[in-house]
């Protein structure tokens, strides 16, 4: 099956591709969109549902996003488009890590996407690349809340725990202005949808050529969550301004 049509599928209850409540979302878009007139950047969008919200009730508001899906990207789309907001959204089918930005943004989001640019701290620099002065970084990664299996690292990567991952954005001339840990609801959520959306629609198109494998793909997945690492996962949400200013 495609990677980008599985993604796509498997959230489709969850159109925010990483464990956080609608509240939360609320949340860090307010803290994160400081300016009645801002330029927003999403780095990685995938379907557009950052910048949906973030447009939503913010008429003076623009955005660009960025993903290399077309899958994700028309659906981004065809969202904004039914959303009203289509004239203010500039979508770019392209790689993220060298993306030519006409002009600095106020905001740039990029949760759930530091493996595109090589982890959480390359991704920093990239969204410092493209910040006006004053601006703010509301980023997302993960991070091990105990201490994980080698399974868990080999299928996730090598996450530190809380303060040493916040200690490292600092070094690197950031400060949080706020931030946000996924609570054991939004992670069980996500999970949940994920799976469930997957598996869903595999049962509900069995004659779908990709049908046999989704359901498999989900089966996997929810044993690893439920195995190998929701006792030592963890998800973290800043939203960052440059020390220098």
């Amino acid at each position: 099956m495609d990677r980008d049509l599985l993604s796509y599928r498997a959230h489709a209850d969850h159109p925010i591709a990483a464990p956080l409540s609608d509240d939360s979302v609320r949340r860090l878009i307010d803290r994160t969109v400081h300016r009645a007139d801002a330029r927003v950047l999403d780095l990685g969008c995938g379907s557009g549902a950052w910048l949906l919200r973030t447009l939503s009730g913010r008429p003076g508001v623009r955005a660009e996003g960025v993903d290399l899906s077309a899958t994700a990207l028309r659906a981004a789309d065809e969202r904004a488009t039914a959303a009203g907001v289509r004239d203010r959204l500039d979508l770019h089918r392209r790689d993220a890590t060298d993306f030519p930005a006409a002009h600095a943004f106020d905001a740039v989001l990029s949760v759930g996407a530091t493996h595109a640019f090589g982890g959480l701290l390359p991704t920093l620099a990239a969204a410092r690349e493209h910040l006006a002065p004053g601006g703010r970084v509301l980023i997302g990664d993960g991070l091990w809340e105990r201490g994980p299996s080698p399974e868990a690292v080999a299928l996730l990567g090598d996450f530190t725990d809380l303060a040493t991952t916040v200690d490292r954005v600092v070094a690197e001339g950031w400060t949080p202005v706020y931030g946000h840990v996924s609570t054991r609801e939004e992670l069980d959520a996500y999970e949940w949808c994920w799976t469930g959306s997957l598996a869903s629609w595999a049962l509900d198109h069995p004659d779908d050529p990709d049908a046999a494998e989704a359901l498999a793909r989900s089966a996997v997945h929810r044993g690893q969550w439920l195995r190998v690492y929701r006792d030592s996962f963890g998800f973290l949400s800043l939203v960052l301004r440059r020390t220098d200013g």
